[in-house]
């Protein structure tokens, strides 16, 4: 580790135990994602790690959302978790015409934050090292003006900027129809510039090749150019998904 990461680190600690918490059972890998995001500042990183401890605390008090907490948006079978990318990331799929906007938003949030734990978890060799990221696919063929939810695209990508910060390495959107361009980039206004370097919208013949060779044939699903088949969220056994973050 540079020296000026080593520098930054101690202060960020010492940063948030001025604000009444602790970093301890913390590692560095951890603590320097909150710093990447906060671009190396130690205060603001001490302050976004707080806050992220704090929404944990409530969101998530047993350290995992439990299958039953999410089940109606379960049913709707529109997440999948597929093995481990080229660069061994977690690829994390959304079949975003499956999706219809949540009347119960504290379950669509819950459903959340346990598809994102549950894929940085199937990354863990026993135990979590902390800077585990994953690679995510939008993928919107056929979908309807019944299916759009910018409200719970926003809130899905807020949650990954201020709770997960530097999970993400990857966001392929596929198949986006022309009608949904101009909510694209309404919903692009809501992400930080960090997040908006990370999405890669697929259209030509050469970013589909360049996609499927980022992500490998191995683990895509055939409908995308791979040799895998589509393997649903609830259907992935994951160990010590309880550990996430803890």
């Amino acid at each position: 580790m540079e020296r000026n990461q080593e520098i930054a680190l101690t202060q960020m600690r010492k940063s948030v135990e001025k604000l009444g918490s602790s970093t301890d059972s913390y590692g560095e890998k951890t603590l320097m994602r909150f710093l990447i995001a906060r671009s190396m500042n130690p205060e603001k990183a001490a302050k976004m790690f707080c806050q992220w401890k704090k929404w944990r605390a409530e969101m998530v008090p047993l350290g995992y959302i439990t299958d039953s907490e999410v089940a109606d948006e379960s049913a709707a079978e529109k997440v999948y978790l597929q093995g481990l990318s080229k660069n061994g990331y977690p690829v994390l799929i959304i079949k975003v015409n499956k999706h219809f906007p949540s009347k119960d938003q504290v379950q669509f949030k819950k459903f959340v934050v346990h598809a994102l734990d549950k894929t940085i978890a199937s990354l863990f060799k026993g135990r979590e090292i902390g800077n585990e990221k994953f690679i995510g696919i939008l993928d919107l063929q056929n979908i309807t003006y019944s299916n759009v939810d910018v409200r719970g695209m926003i809130t899905g990508f807020q949650f990954l900027q201020a709770y997960y910060p530097e999970r993400l390495a990857t966001c392929y959107l596929l198949h986006m129809p022309q009608f949904f361009v101009t909510i694209w980039r309404f919903i692009c206004r809501f992400l930080d510039k960090a997040t908006q370097q990370k999405m890669r919208i697929v259209i030509s013949e050469e970013q589909k090749e360049e996609f499927i060779r980022e992500v490998g044939e191995d683990i895509l699903p055939e409908e995308y150019g791979g040799r895998a088949k589509l393997v649903l969220l609830q259907d992935v056994a994951v160990n010590h998904y309880h550990k996430v973050e803890e």
